[in-house]
């Protein structure tokens, strides 16, 4: 049978092969009119735009007119940024104006291709998403790409951070968006925490291009995106255990490197017991009594600090601040902060100032972000390998898109060595070779431990080199812009040259921007043009660009994303990983057998394996790594999608109470639901009167609505039934509402009904986010019982939820029953107090949660009223000790109030 496929393969072509040969006929098309499109003068070009949307708006589709716009937007890149769309570079925006990835080399140019699906989804008006990796790129593509769409009638917007609200409204509200996924996330929980229409950013979802797709799907979307808010300081406390850490020894502990996990061991939690005993932090003699739930937990994450995570490989101490570093880009993620205590246990190790942990108000899993998105496309160099899980998570097809010239790149066997010594040896000494040769090499590392260990060894020789790392980020661009040069040695941790690419001989454009204003510039402008072609003649002599890799990543896509740098565009170039049995690869995740495997080969101090067996088996090793990584996604995913009908069902109400101008009816039903359960709870259907609680109904009606109703008298009648009761009792409360109505004023009433509403749901909703993050931490102990955790999960999830709508239909109630206007000067529509808020997003190498202030100011939410749940107390007067808290707590005044000003 596999032979069979394998004959039909090379006879027929693969479905990707059939697929693209289909394309290229449109290709043609496309093609064809060229000639007619570049005999159009500048403004006969940029009326195409409005031709296009004129025949949209006649009733044909974006299909009908693709070919024509192709071939518009080709034209105006060629007038503007004198490129012209290669054939393959057609077939990829076809690709993702179908919905799909378009998988492409690096250097096959996908920020331009990104500008024919962009502009084509643009004419129907309803605005697309451009959305890159990080800040940097977002605008560079943005004002470089706006050239085409400016030029065609179609504007075009950015989102990055520290924008107001006012900027990003009318950067969403352009033709197309560039942004971050971070931004368009955290955008999108904002919106969801607004109070007024015309306070919303985001327009309706319409198409998006991921760039990077598979980090952005893949690699970040292990863990969701948060917004919290802060909770009480407990930053003295963070420091007071890690005094204890010196303490803690290897018997102490047992890690897991794998799952990145340590516990306590047995003798670690009776020492440590009794070192806090006598620090005094402990409330009993027990550990783990309930009392020192707290105290466990700080003292957990404490010993991760210690034990997980390392300096200048997970994260950089910069400015009185420990900054995490992303795994994936090795950059700096500035303001985003690890969760549940991490990153606090992480300053009091680093001895900075400890900050507030925070309470979640707002989440939502990339898979389920995207996955509002009517149609979704993206592009990478690396899709191929996890087109199983695109097509399951997010229903994306991946197709492979050929290179516009041959790939001309040598990818050599890897070379392993017994120690990480012997490693760098070999390094230095092949980079010592290539600049003999006047070859460029760029050196990737994971780390920048790592980077600064290469950089040292190659000082000590005294070899030329720069280093691009976590440190110097800002010089990136600049950085890997020049790696091509003759002789240029540059390291680079994860982020070798990410979004920049590496031309050899240099940049020659920045190189020309570099020329100051003046007389002689063009002089020098042509000498540098001339060092320039000179330089690229050497480089191509010399083999191209070289790639060393210090050691695997856990994934295969890191590795390619790497060697992708160099052979771009048909150019010359090789690549070569280094491994040693000391690397996080081989000795976490490479089996026994491939370190017998090794000494069988021979492996001796010093001297380095290269076989075809060694490549397999670390391929098998990164191919664990990957499986265990998407279960995690997949199991992040199921537990977020039980959660992912509740966030709809709340956000879509929300949205409903926000367009809607008179409330009444849905806060009327709100009281008769209050109502229904009141008597049900008292009175239950079909009982006697005997085993009515009628004089506990009256005092839930008085706590509830402020009446003081003669329930027991009521129930004492003779052959009342249960329904007339409850028709009495709302008959008496509609009458006090609709009196309060009068008295407030119609618009007044409808206002403030809005304005309850809105925030009582706010405030339920963050209680039951943070329930449903308690739940979900205990939920796995579930298994001991033999229970399925993520069954017992959705159950009391719902459980959970049921009782929330019964809590906000009471609340809402009693609020509005209790509530009364202060009018101290005309109602002005005022921003109350900024409340700070950070957005989170975990690290999806250990599960752990990240968070990114800035504070924001919260939206006015209407009218200002007397808050019920704390009048004035001027307007008391005396208040019996066994009554009511006027301040609408539902405590007596005694326990409340009462208690206070004894």
């Amino acid at each position: 049978m596999l032979r069979f496929g394998s004959l039909a393969k090379r006879l027929f072509g693969s479905a990707n092969d059939r697929t693209v040969k289909q394309l290229r006929s449109q290709v043609a098309a496309i093609n064809a009119l060229e000639t007619q499109i570049a005999a159009l003068s500048d403004d006969e070009l940029k009326r195409q735009t409005d031709t296009f949307k004129a025949r949209l708006a006649s009733g044909e589709t974006l299909d009908d007119i693709m070919v024509e716009a192709f071939a518009t937007v080709r034209e105006a890149a060629k007038r503007t940024l004198g490129q012209r769309h290669f054939d393959v570079q057609l077939i990829g925006g076809m690709v993702l104006h179908a919905g799909k990835i378009a998988e492409m080399r690096t250097g096959e140019g996908k920020t331009l291709v990104a500008t024919l699906a962009a502009y084509l989804n643009a004419l129907e008006g309803k605005g697309v998403h451009v959305i890159t990796v990080n800040d940097y790129l977002a605008t560079r593509d943005a004002g470089w790409m706006s050239r085409v769409y400016g030029f065609l009638g179609l504007t075009t917007g950015v989102i990055v951070h520290d924008l107001t609200d006012e900027e990003r409204r009318e950067a969403y509200a352009a033709d197309i968006t560039y942004g971050t996924n971070n931004e368009f996330g955290f955008d999108y929980l904002r919106d969801n925490m607004k109070y007024r229409l015309d306070q919303l950013v985001q327009r309706p979802f319409h198409y998006a291009v991921v760039d990077e797709v598979d980090s952005i799907l893949i690699d970040e979307a292990r863990t969701p995106l948060i917004i919290s808010g802060p909770t009480e300081d407990n930053s003295d406390l963070y420091r007071r255990i890690d005094e204890l850490m010196p303490q803690l020894d290897e018997a102490d502990y047992e890690k897991d490197e794998k799952q990145r996990s340590v516990s306590l061991s047995e003798e670690g939690q009776e020492k440590f017991e009794q070192l806090l005993l006598q620090a005094g932090l402990l409330k009993t003699d027990n550990l783990y009594d309930a009392e020192n739930v707290t105290i466990v937990h700080h003292l957990q994450q404490a010993v991760r600090a210690h034990t997980l995570f390392r300096r200048d490989r997970d994260y950089v101490v910069k400015d009185d601040k420990v900054v995490i570093i992303d795994e994936f880009t090795g950059r700096m993620m500035t303001g985003r902060r690890f969760s549940e205590g991490l990153h606090q246990a992480l300053e009091a190790k680093e001895r900075v100032t400890v900050q507030n942990e925070n309470q979640t108000l707002a989440s939502i899993t990339f898979q389920n972000y995207f996955r509002l998105y009517p149609k979704l496309s993206g592009m990478t160099g690396t899709a191929a390998t996890e087109a199983a899980e695109f097509a399951e998570i997010y229903s994306l097809d991946v197709l492979e898109i050929p290179t516009n010239v041959p790939v001309r790149r040598k990818d050599l066997d890897d070379e392993v060595y017994l120690s990480m010594n012997d490693k760098f040896n070999a390094i230095v000494a092949l980079i010592e070779e290539c600049r003999q040769n006047q070859q460029p090499v760029l050196v990737g590392t994971v780390s920048i431990e790592k980077s600064e260990l290469l950089s040292a060894h190659l000082t000590k020789k005294k070899v030329p080199h720069r280093v691009l790392n976590a440190r110097f980020h800002e010089q990136e661009a600049g950085i890997v812009a020049q790696a091509g040069r003759p002789g240029a040695v540059t390291i680079a941790t994860n982020m070798a040259g990410r979004g920049t690419d590496i031309q050899l001989g240099g940049n020659l454009s920045m190189l020309i921007d570099e020329v100051p204003e003046g007389p002689g510039r063009d002089d020098d402008i042509a000498r540098i043009k001339e060092r320039h072609a000179t330089d690229k003649e050497t480089v191509l002599a010399a083999g191209g660009l070289y790639i060393i890799g210090t050691e695997r990543h856990e994934s295969r896509r890191i590795d390619n994303q790497l060697r992708g740098r160099a052979g771009r565009q048909g150019d010359p170039g090789a690549s070569k990983f280094f491994l040693s049995l000391e690397d996080d690869l081989m000795r976490i995740f490479g089996s026994e057998g491939l370190t017998k495997m090794l000494q069988r080969l021979g492996l001796k101090e010093g001297e380095a394996i290269i076989h075809p067996w060694v490549n397999k088996a670390l391929e098998k090793a990164q191919q664990k790594v990957e499986a265990r990584n998407f279960d995690i996604r997949k199991n992040l995913l199921r537990y977020d999608d039980v959660m992912n009908e509740q966030r709809k069902s709340i956000y879509g109400q929300r949205r409903d109470f926000m367009q809607a101008d008179d409330v009444s009816d849905i806060t009327g039903s709100m009281r008769d639901h209050v109502i229904n359960d009141l008597v049900a709870s008292h009175i239950p259907a079909g009982s006697y009167a005997e085993a009515w609680n009628a004089t506990g109904l009256k005092e839930e009606v008085e706590r509830i609505f402020t009446l003081d109703l003669p329930v027991p008298d009521w129930a004492a009648e003779e052959g009342i039934a249960e329904d007339e009761i409850q028709h009495r009792l709302v008959a008496a409360v509609e009458t006090f509402f609709e009196q309060k109505a009068e008295r407030f004023g119609p618009e007044i009433m409808r206002m403030i009904e809005k304005s309850m509403l809105l925030q009582i749901l706010d405030q339920s909703w963050k209680e039951h986010l943070l329930q449903l993050d308690y739940l979900r931490q205990a939920i796995g102990l579930r298994v001991y019982g033999q229970r399925d955790p993520l069954r017992e999960y959705q159950q009391e999830a719902f459980g959970l939820y049921e009782a929330m709508l019964d809590k906000i239909n009471q609340e809402v109630t009693r609020v509005l029953a209790h509530v009364e206007v202060r009018i101290e000067q005309p109602v002005v529509s005022e921003p109350p107090p900024a409340r700070p808020m950070e957005t989170i997003h975990a690290d999806p190498r250990t599960g752990e949660n990240e968070m990114a202030p800035p504070p924001l100011p919260m939206p006015n939410p209407g009218p200002r009223v007397a808050d019920p749940r704390n009048p004035p107390a001027a307007n008391w007067g005396k208040v019996a000790r066994n009554a009511p808290c006027p301040c609408g707590s539902g405590k007596k005044f005694k326990h409340c109030h009462g208690a206070l000003n004894s």
